[in-house]
């Protein structure tokens, strides 16, 4: 806990030189020896292709079923309706998943799964630099929210001053030493922002590598059920947090506005939306693993997303936490069904067109 508060006071001034200054571990080495060249130029306002890179990942958290949430989405008739949209579609290989087994090195800060996350977040990294160099529209698929460690950081390699919308019933932002589960999927955010000494967690040392996402460079829109840690990281880094009480009191049209000009309304950049589903209310979206009821309605869940996009800076995106397993039949159905709609309205789809 105190190496966590410690990392939490220092973190705002901490220079990416003195990151780039340590010592490189093998797989941080392997990170910088095959990550593409990195451009700082946001995307173009319409990307005329869009890079979908599935990540069919679930050891993040305990529940088997979200590995399928990408196969579902895709099965749910996803290509076809990005390509009803005026994009070409690139369809990257799968990830290939690391699996934990006995052998895999232990934390010695916690995380459960920590190995397996790394391994396979520096695969996804690597995926989504690549894409957003080329200039894609890069779309993530989960797989649960633990993968943002690498599609967000594969964004930061390529774009280091994205901005980032992070909509979720939860803020994610735990580090392993105040994680009540210890479920990584809590996590990725303590990892991005550098709050964890990620060079102390197997697996991971490649996240210490790359620019840090700044407490100015991120807006929660949606956020609920808090653990007691996460409240002390976002009141002490002054994170701009919208919960479910700022949109019942100002509604969804006035936080993307306030949200989407913090971010860029002086000096306009690169954003990527990191969309769990479980910030949907349960009546909308039920097939999650850790469902919150109080969430968004259907057209807010919408409007976030179209907010994005007609802000002409939107260029990657996550879709995370679909579990189709959890309510077998038309909940499953209707949960899948929500992700897919999500997207379309990321990438233009609006009422009228």
């Amino acid at each position: 806990m105190q190496r966590a508060i410690g990392a939490l006071r220092a973190v705002a001034g901490r220079s990416a030189a003195s990151a780039a200054a340590m010592r490189l571990s093998p797989s941080a080495a392997l990170w910088r020896s095959q990550s593409t060249g990195a451009t700082t130029a946001p995307p173009p306002a319409k990307p005329d292709t869009v890079s979908v890179i599935a990540a069919p990942f679930s050891f993040g958290q305990p529940l088997d079923g979200v590995e399928r949430g990408a196969a579902e989405m895709k099965a749910a008739g996803l290509r076809g309706k990005i390509a009803a949209l005026g994009y070409r579609v690139h369809e990257h290989p799968a990830i290939e998943v690391h699996r934990p087994t006995v052998h895999d090195p232990v934390s010695p800060i916690g995380g459960r799964n920590a190995y397996a996350v790394g391994v396979t977040a520096a695969r996804i990294a690597e995926a989504t630099a690549a894409a957003a160099a080329a200039g894609h529209f890069v779309l993530t698929l989960g797989g649960d929210h633990s993968l943002a460690m690498g599609s967000l950081g594969g964004i930061l390699r390529a774009r280091p001053e994205v901005g980032v919308v992070w909509v979720d019933a939860h803020a994610d932002i735990n580090a392993p030493e105040t994680s009540p589960s210890g479920n990584v999927h809590g996590m990725p955010l303590s990892f991005l922002m550098k709050l964890v000494d990620a060079a102390r967690v197997p697996g991971c040392e490649w996240v210490a590598e790359l620019p840090r996402l700044a407490a100015s460079s991120l807006v929660y829109v949606g956020l609920r059920d808090l653990d007691v840690a996460e409240k002390r990281f976002i009141k002490t880094l002054g994170l701009r947090a919208y919960t479910m009480h700022d949109l019942d009191r100002y509604g969804v049209g006035k936080v993307m506005e306030m949200g989407l000009d913090y971010l860029a309304g002086t000096k306009p950049r690169a954003l990527h939306l990191s969309y769990d589903i479980d910030a949907i209310d349960p009546t909308v979206a039920p097939s999650t693993g850790t469902s919150v009821p109080g969430g968004l309605n259907y057209r807010e869940a919408h409007y976030v997303a179209e907010a994005c996009a007609e802000s002409g800076l939107l260029g990657s995106m996550d879709v995370v936490e679909i579990n189709p397993d959890l309510v077998p039949g038309a909940g499953g159905m209707a949960t899948v069904a929500m992700g897919v709609e999500l997207v379309q309205s990321a990438l233009g789809k609006s009422i009228l067109e």
